[in-house]
């Protein structure tokens, strides 16, 4: 999370409105990101970090981060990663933003 505090104030951003929400776009070494905070306060405006961790920890999710870091990670641990993903299916399992 520190890494997107750090875009906001280095980023040009603009914002669109989605269904009544408004969503902060950022652009940034012509790279592009979008608020998962906006989006998730739409949902949710009192626990908006409850709502990115369960976005976080969806199955569907956990096998899409693992696929994107294998392509973009030179560095990434697959074998940790097996076993984050082995969990993943758990109703126990919790991936926060800081793990």
């Amino acid at each position: 999370m520190v890494e997107f505090d750090h875009l906001k104030k280095m980023a040009k951003s603009d914002k669109i409105i989605i269904q009544g929400t408004e969503i902060t776009l950022f652009s940034h070494k012509k790279e592009d990101y979008i608020s998962l905070t906006d989006m998730a306060r739409c949902k949710n405006a009192e626990a908006t970090g409850y709502v990115i961790s369960r976005w976080l920890s969806a199955r569907y999710s956990i096998d899409f981060l693992g696929i994107w870091e294998q392509l973009n990670n030179p560095d990434f641990n697959v074998v940790e990663f097996n076993n984050i993903k082995k969990e993943s299916g758990t109703n126990s399992f919790v991936l926060t933003v800081k793990q």
